[in-house]
């Protein structure tokens, strides 16, 4: 069965994506409480789409050679994404935590505000 022509792209297009976003959330370019869920489920997006392109084996040997090319740069960009994770998943509990915090405080000081009088 040959590859539809805009396998090997949409994989490029992906891996181009994984890359952008790991570079836009890297911890010491963004703070975390500033990543979006969409960001997230961008990344998911994408992924998804890399599953339908790397489904197709095409005939054609170059065309074969390009996809497996561009699947070894794939699978370097999901070992940067598996790093990536857990990182991400502590900084996500310590920003929580530190929102806690911050809550408890506020609701301290207007308990003490309220019943103070003022």
């Amino acid at each position: 069965m040959p590859m539809p022509l805009d396998a090997l792209e949409t994989l490029r297009h992906v891996n181009g994506e994984l890359r952008s976003a790991l570079l836009r959330l890297r911890p010491e370019q963004k703070r975390c409480s500033a990543i979006r869920p969409q960001d997230l489920s961008g990344i998911l997006a994408q992924l998804l789409r890399a599953k339908e392109s790397l489904r197709h084996s095409p005939e054609d040997p170059e065309a074969s050679a390009a996809l497996a090319n561009e699947a070894r740069n794939y699978r370097g960009n999901l070992e940067k994404l598996k790093r990536f994770l857990p990182d991400l998943h502590l900084r996500l509990l310590a920003e929580k935590s530190r929102i806690e915090s911050e809550r408890a405080r506020l609701a301290a000081a207007a308990a003490w505000a309220k019943a103070d009088g003022h």
